[in-house]
């Protein structure tokens, strides 16, 4: 059933003025109107139907809150530049690097620093051999007029003297380059320090 409109005090007002007049003067709207009365009376007239409630809403669950993801800390830079590390630790065992670039040749005559130079040179390029795949990155030899064409990578190829206008270039190859093709290295245990270069040696006595 439709629920009818709520009508205001000074509408109500005005009706029971109009009905009073009417009900006086006209047989047939009283006639009419007298039904309602008595039915007002006995307690039998219909009263407004209340609006049906609403049915309940399901409450929702409550979303479980996620937990921030813990930030990871970076790791020291001792353990960010550990291959690195441990190239120069490689390089230093076995050719005594470290020793010869802390060392002040300028005070050695010429045949001494070569000699030393021999020692580091043959223990160096084991290392790298070793562990390390290098190849050219251009297979000419130096000297050779060789072609840059456009689009070239400039990581690979870096180009001096006068450098003018668009590729494609000519020029003369000066070096030839060098890319690692393979990495070898061994893997380390954490417990170690990478910042150990070399240990300290004591001979007992």
């Amino acid at each position: 059933m439709t629920e009818q409109p709520s009508i205001s005090f000074f509408a109500r007002f005005w009706l029971a003025f109009v009905c009073f007049w009417r009900i006086w003067f006209d047989q047939a709207f009283a006639q009419a109107v007298l039904p309602v009365r008595e039915a007002d009376k006995a307690g039998t007239l219909p009263t407004a139907t209340p609006p049906a409630e609403l049915p309940a809403v399901a409450e929702q669950p409550k979303a479980t809150p996620v937990a921030a993801p813990t930030p990871v800390a970076p790791p020291p830079p001792e353990r960010e530049h550990a291959p690195a590390l441990q190239l120069l630790s490689m390089l230093q065992r076995e050719g005594r690097f470290i020793d010869f670039l802390q060392e002040d040749v300028a005070a050695f005559p010429d045949a001494d620093v070569g000699a030393a130079a021999r020692i580091v040179h043959e223990g160096c390029r084991k290392v790298v051999r070793q562990y390390l795949s290098l190849e050219p990155v251009l297979p000419q030899t130096e000297g050779d007029r060789v072609n840059v064409p456009a689009g070239f990578d400039a990581q690979r190829i870096r180009l001096t003297g006068n450098v003018a206008g668009q590729p494609p270039y000519n020029g003369a190859l000066k070096h030839h380059g060098w890319v690692t093709t393979a990495v070898k290295f061994p893997s380390t245990s954490p417990a170690m320090d990478p910042r150990v270069l070399a240990p300290a040696e004591v001979e007992l006595s």
